[in-house]
């Protein structure tokens, strides 16, 4: 008997080979099936008579073989099965390439619904390729009026669902008809007056109807119903997450004024009125013994790294410790090279940690060391509280790695890290026998954590970050610092390709550098985009064999992604060929020229955190984008990058264009995995933060958070609640 916790081994046509290959989609139970929704449909709702198609519509037509045979076609090497369908009205010519199985699947006699695009003309009309499936001869005449679905995979609305290798399209739909009415066993959280009040179906005919709509109507009820179960779970957690604070004390860090004025000081640059105005939000927030939990948002190159060492600088000269986890190796070296020059002269200890560096770095008379470490030692320096400020990556969560006494956590670019590991980091913090007392938390006794700063340069809306992180309270660093150039950027078209190489040696001549971006790793025949390894062989061999190239992408060894990042700030590398690696902060002042391959593939926002390595001294810069896609929707959003230097004004076109899941990322941890949802319906997220707030102040004490966890764990697959 089949059950929503029932293998998918155990459905029918479901064998070891199958199951494999929907583990890779996420589906391993009759629920995950269930919960595996379209992404969009095909209108087949019209049943259309033969001799009234036209050349160059898509329809579904309902016949009988007259005839069908394969043909083999010496020129393409390649098989072309050829049919003769008709209904009472007219007869079409039918052709398949290379699926000489049809054929043996469809008889002369065989009556079929097929859909699909018509061609020719004169009224001689060819459907090619088109979805097929056999259907019961009738008893009522052939020609119907367009009510009784008899295809589920030709008729009526019809579910599309992303795909992987070796599965199709027809094989999700008759699974999922096979398993629907186990919709019914899905337990329905909303209470019946919340559905009531707000119009929404039941769990059980949302999931039907998502998957074998009747309606467009059905689609948007549908729609509406799942989405608010995802967007209710994000505002759960904030909402557990709010009260979990409430319940936990911080060390307070007071305001150093006179520390941190001289530090002020001694930068080369004068500060911006919005990083005053966040440093002081930040610094105010850890002065109080409540624990912060705050996101620094800012656009590339605003100016974000300074805010957050002016709060760890105050945390160190307290005697405490703060760390800053960043998502790659190279990023961290990049924030423990900066971080070292902006606190030069001052007696803290700054150490790095990474997967396979260990670096610590010294004052004396004023000029700052630095010193190689074995892991252990520096580990062993971080828990006795010898490091002052420490950098790193995931190295840092690892159970080895103990703080002593950890005030100020900072997260940059927070959407790559999920809660879980944003957890992980902060209860690191304090002794064991602080972290003794941690479980007293269930019974509300106050303990202490450490203060959380979130930081990101992907341009968010406010109204989407409060959506996002309904926890967090927010600061925009709003403004560039003065004297920054606007980067030119230009759509550069294929023949005007050597014009741009002609254009960049003459600015490497000048001294400068260039970064060159690929989507891709290795080439691909499939996907015909470039790739680094072919770009970084064609600019080294033919196009600027004289000068020195490298090349960069996340395979690669740590070693030889620090040693190529270096020999590129020491100018050694004059052109560096990358993937989407240096995305987020990597800094190398010099560079003046952002070449990007294939720049269709890449979103607005990421293509604005590309163009904003470049442009950070007082040299001019250019951004170049090359694109083959010549579609006027993928030019018209390339134009818009030329047009806009704002990167929330960019997102807000990008989601336009694409949609929120593509923009930013939703499959990265830190960003909810929506699978049906929009993040910009307001209207929705309002209402769902309305109920999350209501459930939480009834049922959600620290106490009954476990049986509200295990309440609603079918409706958490994304893992929201795990944090």
């Amino acid at each position: 008997m089949l059950t929503l916790n029932t293998d998918i081994t155990n459905i029918t046509r479901v064998g070891k080979t199958t199951a494999n290959q929907l583990k890779r989609l996420g589906i391993e139970t009759v629920q995950d099936l269930l919960f595996y929704f379209p992404f969009r449909y095909d209108d087949f709702t019209k049943l259309m008579p033969i001799d009234k198609l036209q050349a160059g519509t898509s329809a579904n037509i309902v016949g009988q073989i007259e005839l069908i045979q394969n043909k083999r076609s010496s020129r393409k090497r390649m098989y072309i099965t050829e049919a003769l369908v008709s209904d009472e009205t007219e007869t079409i010519k039918v052709t398949w390439f290379n699926q000489p199985f049809i054929a043996r699947n469809l008889r002369v006699g065989d009556r079929v619904s097929l859909a699909g695009k018509v061609d020719g003309g004169y009224g001689e009309y060819v459907m090619k390729s088109p979805i097929y499936e056999k259907i019961p001869h009738p008893t009522p005449p052939l020609i119907r009026g367009g009510n009784k679905r008899e295809g589920y995979h030709t008729q009526g609305l019809v579910p599309n669902y992303h795909l992987t290798a070796n599965i199709t399209q027809k094989q999700i739909r008759f699974l999922i008809k096979q398993i629907i009415g186990m919709a019914n066993k899905v337990v329905d959280w909303l209470p019946a007056e919340t559905k009531s009040n707000l119009k929404m179906l039941d769990l059980a005919k949302a999931i039907t109807k998502i998957h074998f709509p009747k309606t467009q109507n059905d689609i948007e009820q549908a729609h509406r119903r799942l989405a608010f179960n995802e967007l209710f779970l994000i505002q759960l957690q904030s909402q557990l997450i709010k009260q979990e604070l409430k319940s936990s004390k911080a060390q307070a860090v007071p305001f150093l004024e006179k520390e941190t004025k001289r530090f002020v000081d001694s930068l080369l640059f004068k500060l911006t009125d919005a990083q005053r105005k966040a440093a002081w939000e930040i610094l105010q927030d850890i002065s109080k013994d409540k624990p912060m939990a705050r996101l620094l948002e800012g656009d590339v190159g605003s100016g974000k790294t300074v805010v957050a060492v002016m709060a760890m600088l105050n945390a160190a000269l307290n005697k405490k410790q703060a760390v800053l986890m960043v998502p790659t190796e190279i990023l961290a070296m990049q924030h423990f090279e900066s971080v070292c020059k902006l606190l030069a002269g001052v007696n803290v200890r700054v150490g790095l940690l990474t997967r396979s560096a260990r670096r610590i770095t010294r004052n004396v008379e004023r000029v700052m060391h630095k010193d190689k470490l074995s892991k252990k030692k520096m580990v062993e320096m971080i828990k006795n509280g010898e490091v002052d400020i420490i950098i790193g990556t995931h190295a840092l969560i690892q159970e080895d790695v103990e703080f002593k006494n950890l005030v100020l956590a900072i997260i940059d670019e927070q959407h790559k890290f999920g809660v879980e590991q944003r957890k992980m980091l902060i209860e690191k913090s304090g002794s064991v026998a602080e972290k003794a007392t941690r479980c007293l938390a269930r019974h509300r006794v106050a303990v202490a954590v450490p203060h959380l700063l979130s930081m990101t340069a992907t341009p968010i809306p406010r109204s989407l970050a409060l959506a996002l992180y309904g926890d967090l309270d927010i600061s925009i660093i709003n403004e560039m610092p003065k004297g920054r150039k606007k980067i030119s950027t230009f759509v550069v078209p294929e023949n005007k390709r050597h014009d741009a190489y002609k254009f960049i040696r003459e600015q490497i001549k000048q001294g400068r550098q260039v970064f060159v971006i690929c989507p891709l790793i290795d080439f691909s025949d499939k996907l015909g985009v470039k790739s680094v390894k072919e770009e970084f062989k064609k600019l080294d061999e033919q196009v600027f064999p004289d000068l020195e190239i490298g090349f960069l992408h996340g395979r690669m060894k740590a070693k030889e992604k620090e040693q190529i990042m270096q020999d590129f700030l020491d100018n050694k590398i004059k052109i560096l060929v990358s993937t989407s690696v240096v995305e987020v902060g990597v800094d190398v002042v010099n560079t003046t020229i952002m070449m990007i391959e294939g720049a269709d593939r890449f979103g607005l926002a990421q293509l604005h955190q590309f163009r904003g390595r470049v442009g950070r001294s007082e040299h001019q810069s250019y951004c170049f984008l090359f694109s083959d896609n010549q579609m006027e929707k993928s030019l018209k959003r390339l134009q818009a990058l030329v047009n806009c230097n704002d990167g929330f004004a960019l997102a807000k076109m990008d989601l336009k264009f694409r949609g929120p899941g593509q923009v930013y990322g939703t499959a990265q941890k830190g960003f909810p995995e929506l699978k049906i949802a929009t993040l910009f319906d307001y209207q929705l997220m309002k209402q769902a933060r309305g109920q999350a707030v209501k459930l939480v102040d009834k049922d959600a004490s620290l106490d009954s958070w476990p049986e509200l966890k295990k309440k609603l764990a079918p409706l958490d697959k994304a893992g929201y609640l795990t944090g």
